[in-house]
């Protein structure tokens, strides 16, 4: 097996990816939509959930001789080939701040395996496992899927549309059954049983119950919902899921369980990477990741607006016009503050960004504006005046009021276990929040 390890945000010669010449050849400058349909798994779903996360981004862009890699992060496979994409602040092996967001984020348990000599296939595998309580809990807060199914019966209170064939096949001589089928509006369908399916998968796991335990009210409605479950039925719903999968815009998180559960039932070492998609992995957007993180921190003090289902929208004009969705407000509206949290280095954060920021500043009558990322080195932080005046009056000068400040957030590269890194983060979040709790 031939693979390679990369950082996020960070460019290689191409001549280092030699290895994996194929695997590169089938993802280099692909979108994120080419690759999921392709069959890689996006977390979030690419555009519903992630502002950063767009449909046209690459992964892995092309620059002369050099590749790009993104904010994206996770693992990918051809063949023999494997493509590993870890936080830029991995250090001799140890992702441990890509588990610590995936931790705080998402809650996986702590026997994310990210060790250098780890089986990929075997940690692809774990990840659509701990995934599944997440994409549980969010497509049953919409209720039970409900669908109309068409059921036969052989009795005689008959309802529907008389089964002919059937019924003398089976009631000859009569001995006063009807053989019918009768359409009904059901919790007990293919896309439940699929789940119920699941569920029972991850139970035989040495750690399912300890996974599902978080999400075990969910359980229990999807299996009162499913009467019919038989452990031999499995195969004929994968088939039946893959030909019938949700199309209607309202059902979108169904959609998106739908195909988690099929990657997990469907999931054979002997088989993986083969047959007509052959590109196969699993991608996190690490700006979101990173997001949803900085919002845990300090959602006491400002408020989230969220695209995903359009929470929190603003507008920037009167008549309903400019929907925007500035990542934190704060609550403090007498010195109000907008911030923003941005996944990429320091010296990355400029022009657009400052645009957009500003336009959000400006908007809600804040003088103070701040950029929140991750950082390795112990710098400081960085805090920029606005100008007034112009270079055509040969006036210009720094205001003394409106200011932007890039607030970093100090990461470990250096610890010599998780457990150690999660105390010193826990040091560095005082440090970080601070600033704002005054």
């Amino acid at each position: 097996m031939r693979r390679l390890k990369i950082k996020d945000n960070s460019q290689k010669k191409k001549n280092a990816f030699s290895n994996i010449a194929t695997l590169m050849g089938k993802i280099a400058d692909k979108t994120l939509e080419q690759l999921e349909r392709e069959g890689v798994f996006v977390f979030p779903e690419i555009l519903k959930e992630a502002a950063d996360l767009r449909r046209d981004q690459m992964i892995i862009q092309t620059l002369n001789d050099t590749y790009r890699s993104s904010n994206v992060m996770g693992l990918l496979g051809y063949g023999e080939e494997r493509l590993i994409i870890e936080s830029r602040f991995s250090c001799h092996g140890e992702d441990y701040f890509f588990q610590y967001l995936l931790d705080r984020v998402l809650d996986f348990p702590n026997i994310v395996d990210l060790k250098s000599d780890a089986n990929l296939d075997n940690r692809l595998f774990n990840f659509l496992l701990f995934l599944f309580p997440y994409y549980l809990k969010r497509a049953l807060r919409k209720g039970l899927f409900k669908q109309y199914i068409l059921r036969s019966y052989n009795d005689g209170n008959i309802k529907g549309s008389i089964d002919v064939a059937r019924h003398m096949e089976k009631n000859t001589p009569f001995t006063g059954n009807i053989a019918y089928s009768q359409r009904e509006f059901s919790y007990d369908n293919s896309l439940m049983q699929l789940v119920r399916h699941t569920i029972e998968f991850i139970k035989r796991k040495p750690y399912g119950n300890n996974l599902l335990i978080k999400v075990r009210d969910e359980v229990k409605l999807v299996i009162d919902a499913t009467p019919r479950y038989e452990p031999y039925d499995r195969q004929r719903l994968i088939e039946e899921n893959k030909k019938n999968t949700l199309r209607h815009a309202y059902y979108r998180e169904y959609l998106a369980l739908q195909r988690l559960c099929l990657l997990i039932l469907r999931y054979q070492k002997h088989q993986i990477g083969t047959g007509t998609k052959q590109i196969y992995g699993i991608l996190f957007d690490g700006a979101w990741l990173w997001e949803e993180y900085i919002n845990s921190l300090i959602e006491d003090m400002f408020y989230h607006p969220m695209n995903k289902g359009g929470k929190g929208g603003q507008r920037l004009f009167d008549g309903n016009m400019g929907l925007i969705y500035p990542d934190f407000i704060s609550r403090n509206h007498e010195d109000r503050i907008i911030a923003d949290a941005k996944y990429k280095p320091m010296d990355h954060i400029g022009n657009r960004d400052y645009l957009q920021v500003l336009a959000y500043m400006f908007r809600f009558e804040a003088k103070t504006g701040y950029y929140l990322y991750p950082e390795a080195q112990g710098s400081d932080d960085l805090k920029l005046w606005m100008n007034r005046g112009s270079t055509y009056e040969a006036n210009v000068m720094p205001r003394k009021d409106i200011s932007l400040t890039k607030h970093r957030l100090k990461i470990p590269v250096d610890a010599p276990d998780y457990a150690e890194f999660v105390v010193r983060m826990k040091v560095y979040e005082e440090e970080f929040i601070s600033l704002f709790s005054v």
